[in-house]
């Protein structure tokens, strides 16, 4: 019962069912899920130790925030290592693995279904990191794993910004193709502009939300880019 109530209430929070900032209790998880207090109890404890709720004494839990220097300093890691592992693949990558990620570069989901959302983002992540691994360096897989896991709650914002299902698409086909060209200078440049689209939609996502989520260094930053 309690990996049943982990499950469930992390996947709330990856889709924002419950968004970043809002508080919940232990009698509302009891009542949502249908369960003891003991497996909400030991399921929100695993979900503080991982850093996705924090404890908020007499009134229960916070969902963890996300504010816009998280989203700076991750795309800014995705950016470097990212466009790394694309030119990296590019070069190395074994005809094989080029054509498994143009077979799976064709993929879309439905905008303002939360549901084809979650298909979307287990698939993308998959195929960026098969970029990753078509560069034959573990440990960029690794990074590039690790940073697009963090990224799934704000990659959920972004999409609801506005229907960009076509664009991400063109997107992911227009890099299998100069992968399959051997084009690492293309390959670098589609995948940097299109974490830097990625980026923009979620910091258009935090913006068009109420606090916490809108921090204020990011309306200082509307000033000066403004």
């Amino acid at each position: 019962m309690t990996d049943r109530v982990y499950e469930m209430l992390k996947a709330d929070i990856i889709t924002c069912v419950l968004e970043p900032g809002q508080q919940i209790v232990q009698s509302q998880l009891v009542e949502k899920y249908q369960a003891g207090l003991t497996p909400v109890r030991e399921a929100a404890q695993r979900l503080v130790q991982e850093g996705f709720i924090s404890p908020v004494p007499r009134l229960g839990y916070i969902v963890s925030p996300v504010t816009v220097s998280d989203v700076h300093e991750i795309y800014e890691l995705r950016l470097i290592a990212e466009c790394a592992a694309a030119r990296l693949a590019a070069i190395r990558a074994p005809s094989a693995t080029i054509e498994e990620v143009c077979r799976k570069a064709d993929f879309t989901y439905v905008h303002n279904d939360r549901w084809s959302y979650s298909e979307f983002l287990a698939v993308n992540a998959a195929f960026h990191v098969l970029i990753a691994s078509a560069s034959g360096n573990q440990r960029l897989v690794d990074l590039v794993s690790r940073t697009l896991d963090e990224l799934t709650r704000v990659f959920h914002l972004g999409l609801d910004v506005r229907d960009s299902a076509e664009e991400m698409r063109a997107e992911h086909l227009a890099l299998a193709a100069a992968l399959h060209d051997h084009n690492a200078g293309m390959a670098e440049e589609i995948m940097r502009a299109q974490i830097e689209r990625s980026q923009t939609r979620v910091l258009d996502a935090l913006m068009r939300r109420s606090s916490p989520l809108v921090t204020d260094q990011f309306q200082q930053s509307i000033v000066i880019s403004g």
